[in-house]
């Protein structure tokens, strides 16, 4: 769906790439920009689709995956307000490495490529921001592959979730995500990860309803997954 922002001055809020730029560009990017809705299950854009928009999520989430020959899906990340998705098909004007799927109902803004690389050669602070993101996706994945080597399926199993708990400080989190797409995260099978999830429930550390995950004890799942105490 397209049309006007009904409220374009607040539009950028919270997105760190944007910070930076004076009102004037801030607003010149929102009258560039197009809003987008999604519907949960729809895919944003598909891996070697044409990378030619940036999108900054407003609201919802989104699962980044990629797909192997046999259909298996591996979910690089979930990406929620107010992160940006496909940044680095715009700067190198490739095709999408990944795929992007709307796990909740999302709202968002499409910016194309030409507004992005114009604003970017106006407003060179923009690729502080760019870098930082970049070096962000570099650190994940490089964390994924170790917890490959070094955790067990368990172990990935209770860092996902942690991952997914964010910086909440609440005493119940509620995970909207499926066991299926929880394996996908973790790496493993739904049977295994079912089971990982039916032994963190038998300590307390977490409870199912239906296809959400509610977590009741944050700190139990980081040591399982060997992360620092906060």
């Amino acid at each position: 769906m397209e049309g006007r922002l009904p409220d374009p001055g607040d539009a950028l809020t919270g997105v760190e790439m944007f910070a930076g730029l004076e009102l004037e560009a801030r607003q010149r990017v929102i009258n560039a920009a197009v809003p987008r809705t999604y519907r949960k299950g729809q895919l944003l854009f598909v891996e070697s689709d044409p990378g030619d928009s940036l999108i900054v999520l407003k609201r919802g989430a989104v699962a980044v995956f990629r797909t192997s020959p046999t259909g298996e899906r591996a979910v690089l990340s979930v990406v929620r307000p107010p992160d940006v998705i496909g940044e680095v098909s715009l700067l190198d004007a490739s095709t999408r490495s990944a795929s992007a799927e709307a796990i909740e109902d999302c709202t968002a803004l499409a910016l194309s490529r030409p507004a992005f690389m114009e604003l970017v050669h106006n407003n060179p602070r923009i690729l502080d921001a760019v870098m930082r993101s970049l070096g962000s996706l570099i650190r994940r994945l490089t964390e994924q592959n170790a917890d490959h080597v070094f955790l067990d399926l368990p172990g990935r199993v209770a860092k996902t979730l942690v991952r997914l708990a964010g910086e909440s400080q609440a005493p119940m989190i509620t995970i909207e995500l499926n066991q299926s797409q929880l394996a996908e995260m973790a790496g493993g099978s739904r049977q295994s990860v079912n089971q990982a999830i039916g032994s963190f429930a038998s300590r307390g550390w977490l409870r199912t309803e239906g296809r959400r995950i509610v977590v009741t004890d944050v700190a139990a799942l980081r040591r399982r997954a060997g992360m620092a105490d906060r």
